[in-house]
């Protein structure tokens, strides 16, 4: 898809303007940032990664989820890696997730076709943000592609990449990664969040915890034991930004779960509870491994549809 890109800076006293993208052809403006309430959250990717076509769509015959995904020569598919930035006036600096990070050797990046440089911080930066400004790191879980940029090599050294930040996660999920087993150790890399413990900086997480007003964090068993989702409701209105547990819009029908999910049951009654309230109360909603980009959950005779956002 052909698009162009229009970035707007922020003005001495103005709240941060749209950062959109207008579609070839449709006079309309993606939006790729929204205000909620007292919030500005922005969404932007850390790059592509590539894993396989069959495990992203579990039982899905692939006749199926190949014409909504299409696969490359080795059946996998190309997925964004989203963050978050939300900003207040009050000085509060939040990132959700820092992608896949700098460290990952290139037999890493060639298995995971990985081709690009990590973006985050050049997104940041572009957005006037420095890593000293970063207030708040949420990883909604502690996969390599998610929390990958936590951490960085300064010399020979780690140091944890927003050195101001405390970074939030769910205990269940610390421990897990902690200690990960035969099944989960592909995905968890120590270097990404080991080092955070000595910073002194780090909050575990029990369920759903209110990190900011109207900002939580809540559990959703399912992709792991500890991954959880983003939510903002404030000012009458809703932001969710689902995580790991639906990556992508794609896997908004109810059997479409990726075999990867360690829960893939607790995965289906989570998705049995939240679209509804998704499509009913009009949240903004927008996922982890899709294009980045905001929307909504519609629903018709127990289907659900994701409609994007725009401007124009």
């Amino acid at each position: 898809m052909n698009a162009m890109e229009k970035t707007c800076v922020r003005t001495e006293g103005t709240s941060w303007a749209s950062v959109t993208t207008l579609l070839a052809g449709s006079g309309a403006w993606i939006l790729r940032q929204v205000r909620i309430g007292r919030y500005d959250v922005g969404i932007f990717s850390d790059g592509i990664f590539r894993l396989d076509g069959g495990s992203m769509f579990g039982v899905v015959p692939k006749v199926l989820w190949e014409k909504a995904k299409p696969a490359d020569e080795l059946n996998r598919v190309a997925m964004d890696m989203n963050c978050l930035l939300i900003r207040d006036e009050r000085g509060h600096v939040v990132v959700v997730e820092t992608g896949a990070g700098p460290k990952l050797t290139e037999k890493q990046k060639r298995n995971y076709g990985i081709d690009a440089p990590p973006a985050l911080l050049d997104e940041l930066r572009r957005r006037g943000v420095r890593p000293d400004d970063v207030t708040l790191v949420i990883n909604t879980h502690l996969h390599f592609d998610h929390a990958g940029g936590n951490t960085h090599f300064d010399g020979d050294r780690l140091v944890a990449s927003f050195p101001k930040a405390t970074y939030a996660v769910q205990r269940l999920e610390w421990e897990d990664a902690m200690r990960p087993n035969e099944r989960t150790r592909g995905s968890y890399l120590l270097d990404d969040y080991a080092p955070l413990e000595a910073t002194g900086k780090l909050e575990l997480i029990d369920d759903a915890h209110e990190l900011l007003p109207g900002l939580w964090v809540e559990r959703v068993q399912g992709h792991t034991r500890g991954t959880q989702t983003v939510r903002i409701s404030d000012g009458g209105r809703t932001l969710w930004f689902s995580s790991d547990f639906m990556p992508d819009r794609h896997h908004l029908p109810l059997p479409w779960i990726p075999a990867f999910d360690l829960f893939p049951l607790d995965t289906l009654e989570a998705k049995r509870t939240l679209l509804p309230q998704a499509a009913e109360d009009r949240w903004t909603v927008s996922f982890t491994h899709d294009v980045p980009r905001f929307g909504t959950i519609d629903e018709a005779e127990g289907r659900y549809r994701f409609t994007e956002l725009s401007e124009g």
